[in-house]
């Protein structure tokens, strides 16, 4: 395979050793001549380890040059990847020129050949970037079309300053957006020295999950050090509560609690976070993002009442207001607080939760309805067929069995409002269907 990449700075340099290296013919590209003079002496543009010999040795066989001559490159090659900086602009929006410039300057090159060629945009950009400005980019300036003769993808890296070339070759995977796998599968082939799964999906999913990786990277280390401050006040190791932290790869380094969905509630949750603050509070400890999470949590409540009353309508179906479904337990359910603000905007509220029941509640959650939200107990209806009947919205809050049926039971011009996201439900099937972040 022929590669062009636009842009030797930190990620164009390492996938150009990394490209040659592993047998590709490889053109570097940039605007700054001496860095395509450093390219061409066989030496590297930037201090990394591993891509200094890389570099040199590719050199040496013929198989990586570098030039400032677009045309030359783009005809010369079967994929370009785009590389070039994306650097903040004051208020914090993204820099495009140069991904503006270099989709012109491939456009106009394509213009001259016939042959199909592919597009690769590394560069890190916002979802949208790549279909709202190099997609038309390169339509216009070529007169050919995207999805004919040109194949743009998206293709993320995840490299690590210090560790990249360690990185590219051992990625936790190769994501490639595109608009087909057909089409992303020329931009896989440049992994092909790479062993690690392969994951097409659409371009502006892997735009998303590049900025998605890096905010998660920025909490952990915001996180890790609130966590840290607050155990050295208490006089207690804090590397080694986070080093036993990690290593519980069930629930906390692991996929449990990242699916986007409704806010937490429960026993343990909000009252731990509390005592943590509070604690943090009492040691003089400034903690920011631990105080974020009640604020966020809140701040889903909202939404989803906020989206609830948006449609107007006054008769509300409450399906499951338990803070997960299993259990009986409504101390410090978000879908109380929820509930609780639908009667008080005046709303015809019916509740159906298949856990709960006066008779066989006993103890904590029985005193709980009595004493908390008495008001709660005259709005449960039974019969789940009824409860549906009843609704003009239905409001989905836990992921009890019984609700996979719903669409058994005869929707209507219903809205359905999921909080839980139920397996089955979406757009398109005769009811007016929202997800709460989907």
């Amino acid at each position: 395979m022929k590669v062009s990449v636009f842009g030797l700075g930190y990620v164009g340099a390492v996938s150009c050793g990394c490209f040659a290296h592993d047998g590709m013919e490889v053109i570097g590209v940039d605007v700054n001549p001496d860095k395509v003079a450093l390219i061409n002496a066989g030496r590297a543009p930037i201090l990394e380890e591993r891509i200094g010999e890389m570099i040199a040795e590719t050199v040496a066989s013929g198989r990586l040059r570098a030039t400032t001559n677009v045309e030359e490159a783009v005809l010369g090659t079967d994929v370009s990847v785009v590389s070039v900086g994306t650097p903040s602009n004051p208020a914090g929006s993204l820099n495009l020129t140069a991904v503006e410039r270099v989709s012109e300057q491939i456009g106009r090159a394509l213009a001259k050949k016939p042959a199909r060629h592919t597009v690769v945009v590394r560069s890190t950009v916002m979802p949208g970037t790549v279909r709202d400005l190099v997609v038309p980019t390169l339509e216009r300036e070529s007169g050919k079309a995207v999805g004919g003769d040109i194949s743009v993808c998206f293709n993320p890296e995840f490299l690590r300053e210090g560790s990249s070339v360690q990185d590219h070759y051992n990625p936790p995977f190769t994501l490639i957006g595109a608009a087909s796998d057909a089409e992303g599968r020329q931009a896989a082939e440049l992994y092909r020295a790479v062993e690690a799964d392969v994951h097409f999906v659409p371009i502006e999913t892997a735009e998303m999950v590049k900025y998605v990786c890096n905010a998660f990277h920025a909490l952990k280390i915001s996180f890790a050090n609130e966590m840290g401050m607050i155990a050295q006040s208490l006089g207690v190791d804090s590397h080694q509560v986070m080093d036993l932290v990690c290593r519980d790869t069930k629930l906390n380094i692991s996929p449990r609690y990242m699916s986007p969905g409704f806010a937490f509630g429960g026993s343990c949750l909000p009252k731990d976070v509390r005592a943590l603050l509070y604690k943090a509070r009492e040691m003089d400890v400034d903690t920011p993002l631990t105080k974020s999470i009640l604020e966020t949590n809140r701040s889903q409540v909202d939404r989803a009442i906020n989206l609830i009353l948006s449609f107007k309508k006054r008769k509300i179906t409450m399906l499951g207001i338990t803070f997960k479904a299993g259990t009986d337990d409504l101390r410090e359910s978000p879908l109380v607080n929820v509930t609780e603000a639908l009667i008080g905007k005046g709303q015809d509220v019916r509740i159906y939760d298949s856990n709960i029941s006066l008779a066989r509640l006993t103890g904590a959650n029985k005193k709980y309805i009595e004493g908390e939200i008495p008001h709660i107990s005259s709005l449960l209806l039974d019969d789940l067929k009824a409860a549906v009947t009843h609704g003009d919205i239905l409001v989905i809050g836990n992921r009890a069995p019984e609700f996979t049926r719903l669409k058994e039971m005869g929707l209507r011009e219903q809205t359905v409002i999921d909080l839980a996201r139920i397996p089955g439900l979406r757009r398109g099937q005769g009811y007016d269907y929202h997800g709460i972040t989907w």
